[in-house]
């Protein structure tokens, strides 16, 4: 271990996050081969003592020794690293887990990408939280070849072209010749999303695009299918991490900002 791996570690009894942490580096070079997953650990304050390269890279390093001793805040774009770090930070100090979470991150060159992310605290043998690790995976694509996706692929395609309406699953399993059991099964299957999953993305891709324009807020929030500005700000806020005005000047800053 060098310096840099001690001082990030040095927040808490080395018997317990550096063993764990010891276990983790046994799959880093499985982790390192996945392009469309990011991977990591982190001490008791936040900061990164295992990374797999995909996120190196994506932070801008030639190797995961650069994020070491860091925290998200330090590595990414101002407001999303700042984001990243309070949240986990709350699951430090809750000892809450984040299951599956759709969000929408910015990827080099500032080009949005769907992932899911999953974070969990970490626990010493007294359970108290000593760091968080986590997993970040691309959004998959479809899978076609499951039986029921031509059903599925209509569903799909409703969504994608009427996301300013309400998602009305007994519509949609009508349509699929389903249950409504059966379309939510099946749609997490094929396209690893939940249908309500699949209005937020495509409200938000709407949204983040418009965004990039000048349309007010609150007239984008009627157009991507919000009842009103509160209810788009709070649903883009859970998502992406900020407001819907902090996002548009994010994209209006300078990179690296």
């Amino acid at each position: 271990m060098n310096s840099t791996d001690s001082a990030s570690l040095a927040a808490v009894p080395a018997s317990d996050l550096a063993r764990m942490v010891a276990h983790f580096t046994l799959l880093e070079p499985v982790f390192d081969t996945m392009l469309d997953v990011v991977f990591f650990v982190k001490d008791n304050e936040a900061r990164y003592v295992l990374a797999n390269r995909t996120l190196a890279a994506r932070c801008g390093f030639k190797d995961s020794r650069g994020l070491l001793g860091k925290t998200a805040e330090q590595v990414f774009p101002t407001r999303f690293g700042r984001i990243y770090t309070a949240q986990d930070k709350a699951i430090i100090a809750s000892g809450n887990k984040l299951i599956e979470q759709l969000e929408l991150h910015l990827y080099p060159g500032r080009q949005p990408g769907w992932c899911m992310t999953t974070k969990l605290p970490l626990r010493d043998t007294h359970g108290v939280v000593v760091g968080v690790a986590g997993i970040s995976r691309d959004l998959q694509a479809p899978e076609g070849s499951h039986p029921a996706y031509q059903r599925l692929a209509v569903v799909a395609r409703h969504i994608q072209e009427n996301y300013a309406g309400p998602l009305q699953l007994p519509l949609l399993a009508r349509q699929a010749h389903m249950s409504v059991a059966q379309i939510e099964r099946y749609f997490h299957k094929i396209f690893h999303l939940t249908p309500r999953q699949m209005l937020i993305k495509a409200r938000l891709d709407a949204a983040s695009g418009l965004l990039a324009g000048d349309a007010s807020i609150t007239d984008i929030a009627t157009l991507c299918g919000y009842n009103d500005h509160s209810a788009f700000t709070r649903q883009f806020k859970a998502t992406v991490g900020m407001t819907p005005s902090q996002y548009r000047m994010l994209l209006q800053s300078s990179p690296g900002s």
